[in-house]
């Protein structure tokens, strides 16, 4: 695929979750409690970016394809761009932005408060995408970024713990996101490594007669 051409369309398709939800609202589809649809919908999308933007360096050693990282920051800044809505549809349609009670949901309820550690660490990581934060932060900058990893493990622990009867789409978003985050541990490289180099060596060994 065209990066050229390829970003518009990931970006149309990275707004079509919200194209859904607002036929869902003009149709008034959204059910009883559509404040709650509305609060799931989007932190459904934030958690499933965010799963596709850790895939994509994977994905990218898996199959040699350079290109696909130029679609890395677009995918993370939708995620972030979900999460606002998810945390915003908090903050005004549930709690009519009533700061004690924020407050004491953050500190007395787990999932909230991992939710909101989750967003927090979402904050710096948006601000910093650009090539200019790139440059001014050097080295600093993956290091930086490394709290995508957090960031998944936490989203995917607020889904767990919100979750009171069926785990069964938590549980899998929770396994794809170790199989993303074991593709990164060290031995997983080393791995990689060893297998080049065994091809290596058998191409170069003498055929014997």
């Amino acid at each position: 695929m065209s990066v050229r051409y390829g970003k518009p369309l990931v970006f149309l398709l990275c707004l079509v979750p919200l194209g859904v939800l607002i036929g869902r609202g003009a149709s008034g589809a959204l059910g009883p409690n559509p404040v709650e649809a509305i609060t799931h919908f989007t932190g459904d999308w934030t958690l499933r970016l965010l799963l596709v933007t850790l895939a994509v360096t994977p994905l990218r050693r898996l199959t040699g394809q350079a290109w696909l990282v130029r679609f890395r920051r677009m995918l993370g800044l939708f995620a972030f761009f979900y999460a606002v809505l998810h945390f915003t549809t908090y903050l005004w349609l549930d709690r009519f932005f009533d700061l004690g009670t924020i407050a004491e949901d953050v500190l007395k309820r787990p999932y909230i408060t991992i939710g909101f550690a989750a967003f927090v660490l979402m904050v710096p990581l948006a601000i910093t995408s650009t090539q200019g934060w790139i440059r001014r932060l050097g080295r600093r900058w993956k290091t930086l970024h490394r709290a995508v990893y957090a960031i998944g493990v936490l989203g995917v622990l607020h889904y767990l713990w919100l979750v009171k009867a069926d785990l069964l789409e938590p549980a899998i978003y929770a396994i794809i996101l170790a199989v993303l985050l074991g593709l990164r541990v060290p031995w997983a490289d080393l791995s990689a490594r060893l297998r080049s180099a065994m091809r290596r060596r058998s191409w170069m060994a003498p055929e014997r007669r």
